[in-house]
């Protein structure tokens, strides 16, 4: 892998989900802390950090966070019915954390190095089930990407985020998917969980 990218004092919002790069991503912000956060991204064109909680929740005291997540994208706010503001984001670049602090608000930030996007590997053939298994969830589920070209399932790294993405898989699973930094070998073990999924 290329080196990483330095980038220090990055928001870091752990939830309980793990965001894939190219994965949509929405949220309902009301605690004062993300609230702040939003605006500062708002203002400085910025993202943050999502990362999957290791311990702890959602709301209230700051919750432990993985140390690989995804830089997320504001591309869009609305008020949900309740009134509360509501994002919609993107998932960009992986990162890992390499040190986290809580700001006095109880908003977590970090210096973290941000990992290179995967280079560009076409699907070998032996993987050619996963782009059909992927077409027919899409055709199933719809996601927001329903119209990608064929080009990008010919991309061994957007297929694998893709299908992980879709498939009802554990937190834990798409962390350790997350991290993996090979997108064929990514491809290999989701072929290897597929069976978990098919019809006795």
């Amino acid at each position: 892998m290329d080196t990483p990218i330095p980038l220090a004092d990055l928001p870091l919002f752990p939830l309980a989900t793990v965001l894939y790069p190219g994965a949509p991503l929405q949220l309902r912000i009301f605690e004062p802390r993300y609230l702040d956060m939003v605006r500062e991204c708002a203002r400085t064109g910025g993202g943050f950090g999502v990362c999957l909680i290791l311990d702890g929740y959602e709301v209230g005291e700051p919750a432990m966070p993985e140390a690989v997540g995804t830089v997320a994208t504001i591309t869009d706010f609305h008020t949900t019915e309740e009134g509360l503001l509501g994002i919609v984001a993107r998932g960009g670049s992986r990162f890992r954390v390499e040190r986290a602090r809580a700001a006095g608000d109880g908003l977590l930030r970090g210096d973290v190095a941000q990992w290179p996007d995967e280079p560009k590997v076409t699907v070998p053939v032996e993987f050619a089930l996963l782009q059909v298994i992927l077409e027919r969830l899409v055709e199933t589920l719809g996601p927001h990407w329903r119209d990608a070209p064929q080009a990008d399932y010919d991309d061994a790294s957007w297929l694998g985020f893709r299908l992980a993405e879709l498939l009802p898989l554990a937190n834990p699973e798409r962390q350790q998917l997350l991290e993996l930094t090979d997108p064929v070998e990514r491809l290999g073990q989701l072929r290897d969980i597929l069976p978990r999924f098919q019809k006795p």
